[in-house]
């Protein structure tokens, strides 16, 4: 069984990455971890993908690592898996990406969504951090990302102790970015994505761009970056095009690709 199926929609520009060991809660395993960079930087690379979408199944997202595989792992061995360049692969993602989450994102698969842009969860999802119950603690990201996403005391609170929470809490704590019932979940992200894919691609780049390196300088730095960003749109015909339609109160035709 091919641990990750990939569904491509040229028509409106989307990817969909489906996370398929259902046996396991699609806990990640070096092989799957493996087919996700592959299939991220393959993705970045398409023009043809303007906005991917990562998904799981109803009963999970990701219940997070593949412990089979870790229960006798030396730290030789680890340091041997790369683990930063397979998570640097999606992190690194140029494009938009939207987690649809449904069920458990634990662990590294509370990770994984973090990984992404926008996080539409389902009602009956749940969320956490559990790595210190087991003598560990997360290596893919949480204690970085989950702090600049929810603040010190929200992410120690989650970190420390180990505990799931809903979806209803991460709403609430800034974790995600909107709930739906669960059955809507994977059309909601689509949906999304789709709008997202007929806005101008170069200007959601740089938009990407901004926030993340904004998050690793000093104010005045991030402003820097936004600016110059924002000054090199004005060389793309999209910028032209989207405001002559504002301005002619018409909907703008948006080129396939910037350049």
């Amino acid at each position: 069984m091919n641990p990750l199926l990939l569904e491509e929609r040229p028509a409106v520009g989307l990817a969909l990455l489906r996370l398929n060991r259902p046996e396991v809660l699609n806990a990640l395993n070096l092989q799957l971890r493996r087919d996700l960079a592959a299939a991220f930087s393959r993705l970045d690379a398409d023009p043809q993908v303007r906005v991917i979408v990562l998904a799981g199944s109803e009963r999970a997202f990701c219940a997070g690592a593949d412990l089979n595989e870790y229960v006798d792992a030396t730290p030789p061995e680890i340091i041997g898996r790369q683990m930063d360049q397979l998570w640097g692969a999606i992190s690194g993602c140029r494009k938009p990406v939207i987690a649809a989450v449904r069920g458990h994102a634990l662990g590294g698969g509370c990770e994984l969504a973090m990984h992404a842009d926008i996080i539409v969860a389902g009602e009956r999802a749940r969320f956490g951090q559990p790595e210190v119950k087991i003598g560990l603690m997360p290596g893919g990201g949480a204690t970085q990302r989950l702090t600049r996403a929810v603040g010190k005391f929200a992410a120690m609170k989650i970190l420390l102790c180990g505990e799931p929470f809903d979806a209803a809490a991460a709403l609430a704590m800034g974790l995600v970015s909107e709930v739906v019932p669960d059955q809507e979940v994977e059309a909601r992200a689509l949906a999304l994505a789709a709008q997202l894919a007929a806005l101008p691609a170069l200007a959601l780049q740089f938009i990407k761009e901004a926030v993340l390196e904004g998050m690793n300088l000093p104010l005045d730095q991030g402003l820097q970056f936004e600016r110059k960003s924002f000054q090199l749109l004005f060389s793309t015909a999209d910028k032209t095009e989207g405001i002559r339609a504002r301005l002619e109160k018409r909907p703008p035709q948006f080129g396939a690709h910037d350049t």
